[in-house]
């Protein structure tokens, strides 16, 4: 794993960059989000990359080594909960990480400009999108205003759920995180194909509020699994 600084523990301007170009790439940018994660919950924290002298590397360009396409929920900063800084993580955040075009824009702009190796869809416990879709159907009140489209965006997970028999909230959202794997792969013919090249991968993650860890949901591809923090 890096130290303080960019990928590899380099600094300046030969440091190293993650990118899709790079041999490993997605298993790589995989393993140092769960390195970062792990500092983050034991409080062994590094804050790398975010000085001054970084600032100012990386006001010209950036290569981040993952996207985020996480929940908009105040207690889900990527950068705090992996541990990582300035130009790392290209983060994307809508309430339930529900997918629109402007969302799918932005992480194709990220994998195909940017080459980022890795798309992570992080959800959490208690999502209160979930929740709010799954009180909507249960008494056929939708909500008002644009909180409908977010709470049709969760309807599908909601009857995925229903039809492979999980009932419990978190169970719920582990469906809707790896449903929205599958949605942006199924929308974005861009990121499948990225994807099928090998030069990115899409992983499914699960966010503990109170325990800080993230934990494995889904990969695409497949073998990418292995790498991931195993469920508990």
């Amino acid at each position: 794993m890096s130290r303080p600084g960019s990928i590899g523990g380099q600094s300046g301007p030969e440091r190293e960059f993650l990118t899709a170009d790079v041999p490993g790439a997605p298993e790589r940018a995989l393993a140092e989000l769960i390195a970062g994660n792990r500092r983050f919950v034991t409080d062994a924290l590094w804050h790398p990359n975010q000085n001054a002298s970084h600032r100012s590397a990386v006001a010209t360009e950036q290569h981040p080594f993952a996207v985020i396409v996480g929940c908009s929920d105040s207690r889900l900063a990527a950068e705090i909960i992996f541990d990582r800084g300035l130009g790392d993580l290209f983060v994307v955040r809508t309430a339930g990480h529900t997918v629109g075009p402007e969302v799918l824009g932005s992480v194709e702009y990220a994998v195909t400009v940017l080459r980022t190796p890795l798309v992570v869809v992080l959800g959490h416990d208690s999502c209160g999108a979930v929740q709010a879709a799954r009180a909507s159907v249960a008494t056929g009140t939708p909500p008002s205003g644009h909180l409908r489209a977010v709470v049709d965006a969760v309807v599908p997970s909601l009857r995925r759920a229903r039809e492979a028999g999980v009932a419990e909230l978190d169970g719920i959202v582990d469906i809707h995180i790896a449903q929205t794997v599958e949605a942006m792969l199924k929308s974005s013919e861009t990121l499948a194909a990225e994807v099928a090249a090998g030069g990115c991968a899409v992983v499914g993650m699960s966010y503990r509020l109170a325990a800080g860890e993230v934990r494995a949901v889904t990969a695409r591809p497949v073998e990418l699994a292995g790498a991931l923090v195993p469920t508990a």
